[in-house]
């Protein structure tokens, strides 16, 4: 009854069924994988976003690469803006996806080392992108800023890529070694996003905080990899019971026939 199992049709089936089962238990584990990674690094935002802010120099000096730990950790720094040297950031998008620049201005310590802060959006409502847009100006004279410590921007990790001919005063990535080569001063590794004090006007318009990354739709996805795991030797049984049936069904059917056709005859001999 079950040698229509050595049959090509079925042993393929069969060598198919037995691929696809490891294949998808080792999907739900890679899944389940990326879910811990999601949540640790939301954990990770989390704990930065709830401790208690700190001066900015505790944190970052110059050529300090900003780690996964010290991310969004909230700082404080006093001191001064350096208009004269403030850049925009070239095609960066607000909160509903309008395209602008990012205001970067530097911040002089009263050490004398800067830090670069990331003031906020601002439209690009100039006659055309080559122009320096008119940027609200910040607090003068001394000033103490509250912001979340962010690493240097790079290619590899945003994929915006670092253009040459740029316009005036204009800049695609922020990079604290580039912009304390155009300074030329002690720059902190890193920057800081602005979050207090709030702006006159409205401009720029703050970052938003960040977002969690959805770890939990992972977690599902894990589930349904196993669950599509353990229907295909399900489906490989139910198929092939429904194949016994239709064999063994189509066999009695053919035995049927086989008798009436032997009867067939000896009734006409008696008549």
């Amino acid at each position: 009854m079950y040698r229509f199992l050595l049959s090509r049709q079925w042993v393929t089936l069969t060598l198919v069924a037995l691929l696809l089962v490891p294949t998808m238990i080792a999907l739900g584990f890679w899944q389940m994988s990326r879910y811990d990674e999601r949540s640790a690094r939301n954990q990770l935002v989390t704990d930065a976003l709830a401790a208690d802010p700190v001066p900015v120099e505790k944190l970052a000096a110059p050529g300090h690469t900003v780690t996964r730990a010290e991310r969004y950790r909230t700082v404080t720094a006093t001191g001064r803006f350096d208009t004269d040297a403030e850049v925009v950031v070239r095609r960066r998008t607000n909160a509903d996806e309008e395209i602008g620049f990012h205001v970067l201005t530097p911040f002089v310590l009263d050490d004398g080392k800067v830090l670069l802060v990331n003031r906020g959006w601002i439209p690009a409502d100039g006659p055309s992108q080559t122009e320096f847009p008119k940027v609200p100006a910040p607090p003068r004279g001394e000033t103490t800023v509250t912001g979340r410590l962010m690493p240097d921007e790079t290619t590899e990790a945003s994929g915006i890529k670092h253009l040459e001919g740029l316009p005036d005063r204009q800049i695609m990535l922020i990079d604290s070694a580039r912009e304390a080569e155009r300074l030329d001063a002690e720059v902190l590794g890193g920057y800081v996003a602005q979050t207090a004090p709030e702006p006159a006007g409205g401009l720029p318009q703050r970052l938003g905080d960040p977002g969690k990354e959805n770890a939990a739709l992972n977690y599902a996805y894990a589930i349904q990899w196993w669950l599509f795991a353990a229907a295909v030797p399900v489906g490989w049984v139910v198929l092939a019971r429904r194949e016994v049936r239709e064999r063994a069904a189509k066999a009695g059917q053919e035995d049927t026939d086989a008798g009436a056709s032997d009867a067939a005859p000896t009734q006409s001999a008696a008549v």
